[in-house]
């Protein structure tokens, strides 16, 4: 049902991508991807059938979303995981490629804009009040239980870096881990666009009030 934070250089959005090097990746770009599109209500003619949001998967995302919130990053079950993933699919989200030194969970001096500029932009106005996943990956280097723990802990690093200089509540920011399962580009798995961490919008203020 759901799919995650990564921290490429692409932006996406929906179907919509927009590429931005990560290097100058800004507030206004992560806010612009994150922030959920408005579909505009029309009645009477329309091109094609209109779509609502299906009550059942809403209310079992709301579930997960309230079983997964809080959760330590090593407790959630490999089911979780994989339900985070797929709903995380068709969330606003955004690839930040935030670099980590080699065998290790502390950001790297390159990539601290990066990272202070998620900071500003989850604490904007527009996206205040939602709930994000943080999503870790690692390239192909090494086995499955030790990449597992690395990608969590690279999850853990940046949520822990947002909440002490940001302070962004610890619960409205989700972590989950997915080791070298999900590369962002298998065809070169030991590429440093796999290392990363993928951050998506899982619910709007908007929503969130209701």
């Amino acid at each position: 049902m759901l799919s995650f934070l990564t921290v490429g250089a692409v932006l996406s959005l929906g179907v919509a991508a927009a590429r931005a090097g990560d290097a100058n990746v800004t507030e206004d770009q992560i806010v612009r991807a994150l922030v959920p599109v408005k579909k505009p209500l029309t009645r009477g003619l329309s091109v094609g059938p209109q779509t609502e949001p299906d009550p059942a998967t809403v209310a079992a995302e709301g579930r997960l979303l309230q079983a997964v919130r809080g959760k330590p990053t090593r407790s959630l079950t490999t089911t979780e995981r994989e339900e985070i993933a797929t709903v995380v699919k068709d969330k606003p989200k955004i690839d930040l490629e935030i670099n980590f030194d080699y065998n290790s969970a502390e950001i790297s001096a390159k990539s601290l804009p990066s990272v202070q500029a998620l900071g500003k932009a989850l604490t904007n106005p527009d996206l205040k009040g939602s709930t994000f996943v943080l999503a870790g990956h690692t390239d192909a280097a090494g086995g499955e239980s030790y990449n597992q723990d690395l990608s969590e802990r690279r999850a853990d690093a940046i949520k822990k870096y947002l909440v002490d200089r940001y302070n962004i509540a610890a619960s409205d920011l989700v972590t989950v881990g997915y080791g070298k399962s999900k590369l962002k580009d298998p065809a070169n798995p030991m590429a440093d666009a796999n290392r990363r961490v993928q951050v998506a919008n899982m619910e709007n203020k908007a929503t969130a009030s209701k």
